[in-house]
């Protein structure tokens, strides 16, 4: 099928290639000149034939909220926008809502697969109409490993499934990280490599994750050229605020968020709290600058 691929950094430009490998016919566009199929939004619409697929793979918020408002003023009636960011599912859905009004489709494609996508695939939970999946299902089946897209609901709940997928990613990445850590503070001179490689062969904490840690490992045995400052980009938030909307209790989940946080502070003003209480009540020894 023909598509129109916005936005081609890292996933967006690996998901085109990935397209074109199986065939398909895209058309990129992005805001940086040197990688763009065409020169603007109003140029790739032209060259796209009805009824048009436009793919949108930008940062969430302002640039997919911006990109959306452009590409319904250019696109006709039947045509079909497609969400692949890390959109927020309540926006997800009332972009469907809107667009409707305006005689277009709308989906949303929560995509996971990171920078090995364009070798292994993405993993693709697409929310939004039957019309709007079957028409661009042989796409999905391309940029996915075999069983690994799925059309889960209407319009949101790609982006909300998604939303629950990063939050547990974040409790999985800490645990391992607490893990790490533990072995790595011991009175055993360990092998971090050769533990997270022994781990992948038969244990049940076995993943993925832990593949790329043993690789990590193996690159840079004690992270030495790593600060440990850890970004969130929304997911693992507003999985918290959807747990306490629905009265669900997500206290590993909510407590990797926060560990974020604590990365981010070189000097956490909470920890100097607990270090002078611990002085004034027990007299315990704190280091002064």
């Amino acid at each position: 099928m023909q598509i129109g691929m916005i936005g081609l950094g890292r996933m967006g430009a690996n998901m085109a290639e990935r397209l074109r490998r199986g065939g398909h016919e895209v058309i990129g566009y992005d805001r940086n000149q040197e990688v763009s199929d065409v020169g603007s939004l109003s140029e790739l619409v032209d060259k796209l034939k009805p009824p048009r697929a436009a793919w949108v793979m930008v940062p969430s918020g302002d640039p997919t909220e911006k990109t959306i408002q452009e590409l319904a003023g250019l696109l006709d009636k039947g045509d079909l926008i497609i969400d692949g960011g890390n959109s927020n599912f309540r926006d997800s859905m009332r972009h469907a809502g809107e667009l409707e009004e305006q005689g277009l489709l709308f989906m949303d494609a929560g995509t996971s697969g990171g920078i090995w996508g364009l070798k292994i695939g993405y993993c693709l939970m697409v929310g939004g109409g039957d019309e709007a999946f079957k028409r661009v299902e042989s796409a999905l089946k391309t940029l996915a490993p075999e069983d690994g897209y799925a059309h889960v609901g209407p319009a949101g709940a790609g982006h909300f499934t998604k939303m629950v997928h990063n939050g547990i990613e974040y409790a999985m990445l800490q645990s391992y990280a607490e893990g790490f850590e533990i072995l790595e503070a011991s009175q055993f001179d360990l092998d971090l490599h050769q533990l997270a490689a022994l781990w992948n062969h038969g244990s049940v904490v076995r993943s993925w994750l832990l593949e790329l840690a043993e690789s990590a490992f193996d690159k840079d045995p004690d992270l030495s050229k790593i600060r440990g400052y850890v970004e969130d980009s929304g997911e693992g938030r507003w999985t918290v605020f959807e747990a306490i909307n629905e009265n669900v209790a997500a206290p590993t989940i909510a407590a990797s968020l926060f560990a974020r946080f604590v990365s981010r502070q070189e000097d956490s003003f909470s920890m100097r709290v607990i270090a002078a209480l611990r002085n004034e009540f027990g007299g315990h020894a704190v280091k002064t600058e």
